[in-house]
This record gives C-alpha cells, sequence and structure tokens, in this order.
C-alpha cells in the first residue's frame, strides 16, 4: 500500500485517539501538506519539534493497528467486495458476503 494512503486510513480511523495538537499537526503535515517550517510557525514550536511531533504519531498509529487491526479488516472487505463484483452467480456472492462477516 502507498505509503501516503496507509498514513490516510490509519489517520482516519485512529486520529482521533491522538490529542487535540498532535491531531491538528498531522492534518496539517500529513494530510493537507504543510512543510514542518510553516507547522512550526503555526503552532509556535520548533521545526524539529514538529518533525518529532509527526513521527510519534506515526508510530502511535501503526501501534493502534497493530492492537486493533481495523484498517487490515476494512482492506480485506474491500477486497471481498472488488471480489464479489466480477462474481455472476448469487451463490458466489453468497459466500463472498459469509467471508467478509466473518471477518467482521
Amino acid at each position: 500500500m502507498e505509503r501516503f494512503v496507509r498514513k490516510s486510513l490509519l489517520f482516519d480511523f485512529y486520529g482521533e485517539l491522538l490529542t487535540e495538537k498532535r491531531r491538528a499537526v498531522y492534518r496539517d503535515v500529513v494530510e493537507d501538506d504543510m512543510s514542518y517550517a510553516e507547522a512550526a510557525e503555526l503552532y509556535g514550536i520548533s521545526r524539529q519539534g514538529v518533525y518529532d511531533m509527526v513521527k510519534r504519531c506515526d508510530a502511535q498509529l501503526e501501534e493502534y493497528e497493530e492492537k486493533l487491526g481495523l484498517v487490515a479488516r476494512f482492506e480485506k472487505a474491500r477486497e471481498l467486495v472488488k471480489e464479489m463484483m466480477k462474481e455472476e452467480t448469487s451463490e458466489a456472492i453468497r459466500r463472498k458476503l459469509e467471508e467478509l462477516l466473518e471477518q467482521l
């Protein structure tokens, strides 16, 4: 999975578990493509502080995923739906839906 897409998915699933300030800085830098210098000026911290905060957030989001696995389940469900869309019979679709439900 592309790194940016993974970061975005992790943030979508677990971003609310970050502190308000970390969430804001992470959103600005990762999702809105703000430079470390711009974020540092906006939040009144050093550029190195912004860099460190983003790295800590990445690690924390990955840790949440390791423990909860929501992104992996989402990706599996998405793949099963893609496969279902290719299927022609209702029996094949039913089997895929059962598999999907077991994953959830």
